[in-house]
C-alpha cells in the first residue's frame, strides 16, 4: 500500500446532533455515532494514508460538522459537504459561507433519498450547479441507479465545465443481471464518454453478491475499460461497507482489483485521481 493512499469516500456522523433521516435501528451496527478518531484507527489498520469525507445527510450540519473534524484531524483531506441546490439564493449563500474554508472540496445531495426523480434536471438545480463550477467544485452523485444514472449523463452533457463523481459506479445491479444490467451498462458508458465525469469504485457491497476480487471483477472490467484508471477513485465507503465486511477486507478487495494496473495507474487510481478532482493541496 501506498503511503500517499487516499480514501475518497468515507463518511462520519454524530447521532447526538440530530438529523441522519434515513438512519434507523433497522440498519444495526451502523445505528450508532462514528468518530474520526474510530475511523482514523480503521485507515491505519488498512495501511491507508488519508480519506475525503462525503455528507451522510442533507443539513448545513452535517457539513459543518465534518468540516470540524477535517481542521482537527490532518488525515482528513477534504470534505464533500451538502448545499440546498434547489433554492439558487440559499445555494449562492451558503457555497460562499463554505467556501472560506479550503478544505470544502465538493457538494453532494442524497439524490437517492430525495422523492423527485427529476432533481437533477430541475432548473433551480442547474442553476445551482453552476455556482458550483464557478467556486471550482466537484459534484458527486450517489446511487444514481435506476432513477438517476441517465439524468447525471444529461445533466454532464448541460454543464460540461461540471466535474461530476459518480459514486459506486452508480450502484450496479449486478446481481439482477439480465436486461437491468444492459440498461445500467449503457448509461454507464454513455457517461464515461463526457470528460467532465469521473466515478469512484466504492460502496459495491451489493445485494447477494459476495465482496471478493473474483465476483466484482466484471463491475472493474467495466469501470476500467469506460473510465480507464486516471478516471476512477478508491473509495472504502466506511462505515456503510461494515455491514458486510471489515474496512481491511474492502480495502484488500480494492487492492486485489487494481493489482492488473502498472504501477502509474495504480497510483492514480489509489490517490491522483482523488488529488486532481477534488484539487487537493
Amino acid at each position: 500500500m501506498s503511503t500517499d493512499t487516499i480514501d475518497a469516500h468515507l463518511h462520519l456522523w454524530d447521532l447526538d446532533r440530530g438529523g441522519y433521516g434515513w438512519l434507523g435501528p433497522q440498519h444495526g451496527t451502523l445505528y450508532r455515532s462514528f468518530s474520526a478518531e474510530d475511523a482514523r484507527s480503521e485507515l491505519t489498520a488498512a495501511g491507508v494514508a488519508g480519506a475525503i469525507l462525503v455528507q451522510a445527510d442533507d443539513t448545513a450540519a452535517d457539513t459543518d460538522f465534518m468540516l470540524a473534524a477535517a481542521r482537527d484531524n490532518t488525515w482528513i483531506a477534504g470534505v464533500v459537504g451538502w448545499v440546498p441546490l434547489d433554492d439558487p439564493r440559499l445555494a449562492e449563500e451558503e457555497l460562499g459561507r463554505l467556501n472560506a474554508d479550503s478544505l470544502f472540496r465538493g457538494v453532494r445531495h442524497l439524490v437517492h433519498n430525495d422523492p423527485r426523480d427529476n432533481f437533477l434536471a430541475l432548473p433551480e438545480v442547474r442553476e445551482s450547479l453552476k455556482l458550483v463550477v464557478g467556486r471550482g467544485l466537484a459534484f458527486d452523485v450517489p446511487d444514481a441507479w435506476p432513477r438517476h444514472l441517465r439524468q447525471t449523463v444529461e445533466l454532464a452533457r448541460a454543464l460540461p465545465e461540471l466535474t461530476i463523481v459518480l459514486d459506486h459506479l452508480g450502484k450496479p445491479p449486478l446481481s439482477s443481471g439480465g436486461s437491468e444490467l444492459h440498461a445500467w451498462r449503457d448509461e454507464f458508458r454513455a457517461l464515461a464518454e463526457l470528460p467532465n465525469t469521473v466515478a469512484k469504485v466504492s460502496g459495491l457491497q451489493l445485494p447477494e453478491v459476495p465482496n471478493t476480487a473474483a465476483a466484482l471483477h466484471p463491475l472493474w472490467e467495466e469501470a476500467l475499460n469506460s473510465f480507464g484508471p486516471s478516471r476512477l477513485m478508491f473509495g472504502g465507503d466506511w462505515p456503510v461497507s461494515t455491514l458486510t465486511t471489515s474496512y481491511s477486507e474492502t480495502v484488500g478487495v480494492l487492492l486485489d482489483l487494481s493489482a492488473e494496473l502498472s504501477e502509474t495507474e495504480r497510483q492514480e487510481f489509489l490517490a491522483g485521481t482523488a488529488r486532481r478532482v477534488y484539487k487537493l493541496g
